[in-house]
């Protein structure tokens, strides 16, 4: 090759890529590129699904189907007021395609409704091509959906009994439940148990398997329980468990709840006035005595008058 030849030959190289680099600066719109959110079952309708401790994983993919390198930014947009972090930027080789993954954290699921669904985006902008800067960058966004879980979840309280009761007698306990979940409920199941034998409790409580209760409100009822008049003095520890209906029928967590009270048992009325009245007789007959008869005082002091009168009496004699 002459040297003529190849100094033609560097002049067309030199003013194709002379040629070429305005076209890469300006070629961000038609550039072969893409951005794909990698939804379950290919369905794009398919919500993603939030934890109940509020997370979610989504996985995008770009794909660069060109013949330059690129260079992109990311940006993140989403509901509930959570936190979206991914990466910020990324570089794609020519004729090649990469997976990252936008992390979902800090949504508040009982801040909403049950099965609530918001749209997510995710946008990608080709900042260069080949390391040349765009002059209007090209970007595409990606879109689906978040869906808040359903969370079935029951709150248990028991007021404190007013004081001690008596054996052979009845005492009522208030149970509250609040429904603290974010879909409707009601109780399903009741337990009730105590360490005192002798201690029986009513069925007040079946009426709160009956009360449907949407997220935030209370329902109540009284538990009766009785002691038998043989019970002896005891403080009895009564605990009851109740059960979330929703969380029955569906294997869902977080279905149970429970709360624990404290029962002082004293001894009958009867027994206890029979104490009395047998203390007040004791000292009434201790009374009588003790006014009925000489101190031993008393009785000192005569007999040493009587002693010196006999005394003086025989010697004015002699």
């Amino acid at each position: 090759m002459s040297t003529a030849t190849k100094f033609s030959s560097w002049v067309i190289m030199a003013l194709f890529l002379l040629t070429t680099i305005p076209s890469v600066q300006s070629q961000g719109d038609i550039y072969p590129w893409d951005i794909e959110i990698e939804f379950e079952n290919d369905d794009s309708s398919d919500p993603f699904d939030i934890s109940e401790d509020g997370k979610a994983t989504i996985t995008f993919t770009v794909s660069n189907n060109g013949f330059l390198s690129m260079d992109l930014e990311f940006e993140y947009e989403g509901p509930f007021q959570g936190t979206y972090t991914g990466p910020s930027d990324a570089s794609i080789p020519a004729n090649s395609n990469e997976s990252f993954q936008l992390e979902v954290t800090k949504i508040k699921v009982l801040d909403f409704p049950a099965k609530t669904q918001e749209d997510f985006l995710i946008t990608a902008k080709v900042i260069s091509l080949q390391g040349t800067p765009q002059i209007s960058p090209s970007s595409k966004d990606a879109e689906g959906k978040l869906i808040i879980p359903i969370v079935y979840s029951l709150d248990l309280e028991i007021a404190d009994p007013v004081g001690p009761m008596n054996a052979g007698t009845a005492v009522p306990l208030r149970v509250s439940v609040i429904n603290i979940g974010n879909i409707e409920d009601r109780v399903g199941d009741i337990d009730i148990s105590d360490n005192c034998p002798l201690l029986t409790p009513n069925n007040g409580l079946d009426s709160l398997m009956t009360k449907n209760l949407n997220p935030g409100q209370t329902a109540q009822a009284d538990l009766e329980l009785t002691a038998s008049e043989s019970h002896p003095k005891r403080t009895c520890k009564v605990e009851i468990s109740i059960a979330s209906n929703g969380a029955m029928n569906t294997g869902a967590s977080s279905s149970l709840s429970s709360a624990e009270v404290q029962v002082t048992i004293d001894p009958t009325l009867s027994d206890n006035t029979d104490t009395v009245d047998s203390v007040d007789d004791t000292t009434t007959t201790t009374e009588v005595v003790g006014s009925s008869l000489p101190s031993s005082g008393l009785v000192s002091i005569i007999l040493c008058v009587l002693s010196a009168l006999v005394f003086t009496r025989r010697n004015n004699v002699q």
